[in-house]
């Protein structure tokens, strides 16, 4: 009876965490393979003016170990019309700029895009380097950031 009891107490504790790492993260799934998807994130980033900095292929660096990943990229993406600004006045935002999305396939061979949320970002990134951004500014930034996601996965 003790074991239930210790067993339920740690699983109540666990719970909150594991709905926290969710937290702040929207994912969608894309019509495309995991290259057509990052081109179409990429096509969609440049349209609207924007700079993709770099790809950061976890899968790739795995198999160079001799491990095993399904894909796994991270696109780093950015407006340095912004970025350089808000860099100019708060030198420690380049810690955590540019922005970066996650294509990756899942154990069902699905390909799924995910991003962080614009108060996500607000947040965690910019608050935490003296960046206030406003209600109005995080819809901004989650409707712009999802927008070009969509553009990618339909």
């Amino acid at each position: 009876m003790r074991f239930i009891w210790v067993l339920a107490a740690v699983l109540l504790v666990a719970a909150p965490q594991a709905v926290r790492a969710d937290e702040g993260l929207v994912t969608r799934p894309s019509a495309h393979s995991v290259r057509a998807t990052l081109d179409r994130f990429a096509a969609a980033v440049r349209g609207a003016g924007w700079v993709v900095f770099t790809e950061i292929d976890h899968a790739a660096a795995a198999r160079d170990a001799g491990l095993e990943l399904r894909p796994r990229t991270v696109v780093f993406f950015g407006n340095p019309k912004g970025g350089t600004a808000a860099m100019q006045d708060h030198p420690t935002l380049a810690l955590d700029l540019p922005m970066r999305v996650l294509v990756w396939q899942d154990d069902a061979g699905r390909v799924m895009v995910t991003r962080s949320t614009g108060a996500d970002i607000a947040r965690r990134v910019f608050a935490r380097h003296g960046v206030e951004v406003d209600a109005e500014g995080q819809r901004g930034m989650d409707a712009l950031i999802g927008g070009l996601v969509a553009k990618a996965a339909e």
